[in-house]
């Protein structure tokens, strides 16, 4: 049983136009998404020179993004600072979503995880495709000799998923070990192990983002090939 009495890793479908829906991840990822925003409103009315708070918290989160961007992308990577960072804070409040009782974590279902891993790829080769050109672009795919085409083809297509599994493996399993250990060792095993699934929902976040980053680089850096 999941934390408000579903199943860990179940959903509530619904069937719409033909196609099915995952309301549950669909409500907690508008709730995730309402956080933010209103997370960023406060911290902009409330902002004050000496920050403390909720103010010095996101201050910290984006400087330290900043600095992980220009290290891992170049100067020519700032212009993607605000995806990367709404990426990050994405991704940091939905893993922590799914511990509170009677949430889920966005996370925790592979359609959100691999949704984001592929609009990530998409925009990683649009980026490629406008800075080295399409005919140039094609090319790499059979560089350095043709014969090299299908690995390129599959070392493509695993990224997005291995991105997302990661991420939708630890996030699931996380909450599923919560549970578990709430009825087999309550109170002290399941609030530790609850403090370390905040740690690794930094941890994971931060990977997603740390790896987009780098393919955004990569992406960049075709415009010097």
């Amino acid at each position: 049983m999941g934390h408000g009495g579903e199943e860990i890793g179940g959903h509530k479908l619904v069937n719409f136009a033909g196609m099915i829906f995952h309301l549950d991840t669909l409500y907690m990822t508008w709730l995730t998404m309402a956080i933010i925003i209103v997370g960023a409103v406060i911290a902009r009315r409330g902002k004050e020179i000496v920050p403390r708070g909720w103010q010095n918290f996101v201050e910290m989160v984006i400087e330290e993004l900043l600095t992980q961007i220009e290290a891992t992308m170049g100067p020519k990577g700032k212009i993607f600072a605000p995806f990367i960072m709404t990426l990050f804070l994405f991704l940091l409040v939905s893993n922590w979503l799914g511990l509170v009782p009677g949430f889920t974590s966005p996370t925790n279902d592979i359609n959100t995880t691999l949704g984001l891993a592929l609009a990530v790829l998409v925009l990683v080769h649009g980026l490629s495709i406008h800075t080295k050109g399409i005919v140039p672009y094609i090319k790499h795919f059979f560089q350095p000799h043709v014969l090299f085409f299908p690995i390129t083809v599959v070392e493509e297509l695993a990224k997005p998923v291995t991105l997302s599994f990661r991420l939708f493996g630890n996030i699931l399993a996380g909450e599923i070990l919560i549970v578990i250990l709430g009825i087999l060792v309550p109170y002290v095993v399941p609030t530790l192990w609850l403090a370390f699934s905040v740690f690794v929902g930094i941890i994971q976040a931060l990977i997603f983002t740390m790896l987009s980053m780098s393919y955004l680089a990569g992406a960049l850096q075709d415009h010097h090939d």
